[in-house]
């Protein structure tokens, strides 16, 4: 055999990263398998996704670029905002600045976090407010631009209020507003409303539109809302080495996500399993919900015996944020194999009778 038979190991919940990829994106890589295509994304699959995307957040004039994973997204999108003396607000526990390797400030020549303390993760008015005017002086990195991860690390998101507010504040500080939106899908699930509407027409300047976790292989998309602003960004990708030769492969599964509705359909299963765990264990006194469950990740406060014990059954889970076990649900989460988890937690619940 040229390849070996790979069994696969039972369904786990620690990433929406281990999940293989969905049907729609398969089978428009495979359509755009056929013959031979112009490189470096003048092909007429990279048109077709971009104007796809231009369709849904209803912006004709919206530029799209496609890079192969969000930490180069998020890192050059930061970068087009900076010059090397500038600075970013972002909340402590932003994916840029908690698990990008210092892309973002490499990318940009220098360009610092900010870092704003907040009590749930969520970057408020205020805070941004009291980073961008505490000092002005030369000797401290002007803020140019404020970013957002939609939803957050710990799984809530932003209400569109509050998105609007931190873009009124961005408006009055002269700031730009980046939207890191690994989980974009789930948050718009979550809230259920229109792309458009958790973006560009709450103030939102530029996304990172995440299409990994969402069910693809690889590939995000990056948009520019402000035309002005994508300026020379085709050249930031090609020295970043995210300008893909064979570009249709990452964009040709975008059109399979997008003209169908798979990418809002996934999320959408994806969260309702979030929601089938969180309910079923609400009753356990010793198995809480650490935050609220608002998209696709539930995180659960529980004994350190207890996480163990869970472990030693042979489940997998991350507790790097909050200190609880956090599972993340995809597009192909069996709801089976949730009830299985969902069993081994009430078995080793110290819950009353």
């Amino acid at each position: 055999m040229l390849f070996e038979d790979q069994h696969p190991t039972p369904q786990q919940f620690a990433s929406d990263n281990y999940a293989g990829i969905c049907p729609e994106a398969w089978a428009a890589t495979q359509a755009a398998n056929a013959g031979s295509m112009s490189a470096y994304g003048e092909d007429p699959w990279t048109a077709r996704a971009a104007d796809t995307f231009r369709a849904l957040f209803e912006k004709p004039d919206a530029q799209v670029f496609f890079a192969f994973n969000g930490t180069a997204a998020n890192a050059l999108a930061l970068a087009s905002l900076c010059q090397s003396y500038h600075s970013v607000i972002c909340a402590a526990s932003a994916h840029v600045e908690t698990d990008e390797c210092g892309a973002p400030e490499f990318f940009s020549n220098g360009s610092k976090l900010l870092v704003a303390p907040t009590e749930n993760g969520k970057l408020t008015p205020a805070a941004v407010r009291a980073l961008a005017t505490g000092r002005s002086d030369i000797h401290f990195p002007k803020v140019r631009a404020v970013t957002i991860t939609q939803p957050m690390e710990t799984g809530q998101v932003y209400t569109l209020a509050e998105i609007r507010a931190l873009s009124a504040t961005c408006q009055d500080l002269g700031l730009r507003l980046h939207m890191d939106g690994a989980r974009f899908a789930n948050a718009c699930a979550g809230l259920g409303c229109a792309p458009a509407d958790m973006t560009w027409r709450a103030g939102v300047d530029l996304l990172c539109f995440g299409g990994t976790k969402n069910g693809m292989a690889a590939g995000e998309a990056i948009l520019f809302f402000d035309p002005a602003l994508a300026e020379d960004f085709g050249y930031r990708c090609k020295q970043a080495g995210q300008l893909a030769s064979k570009m249709r492969f990452l964009s040709a599964p975008w059109v399979g996500m997008l003209e169908g509705g798979a990418w809002l359909a996934h999320a959408r299963h994806a969260n309702a399993c979030a929601r089938r765990l969180a309910d079923a264990v609400a009753d356990l006194p010793d198995w809480s919900a650490l935050f609220p469950v608002e998209a696709n990740a539930v995180f659960l406060a529980a004994p350190a015996e207890g996480l163990e014990a869970l472990r030693a059954k042979g489940w997998r889970f991350y507790t790097f944020i909050g200190g609880g076990a956090r599972f993340m649900f995809a597009w192909d989460s069996d709801p089976d194999r949730i009830d299985a988890l969902v069993a081994d937690i009430r078995s080793l619940s110290r819950r009353a009778a």
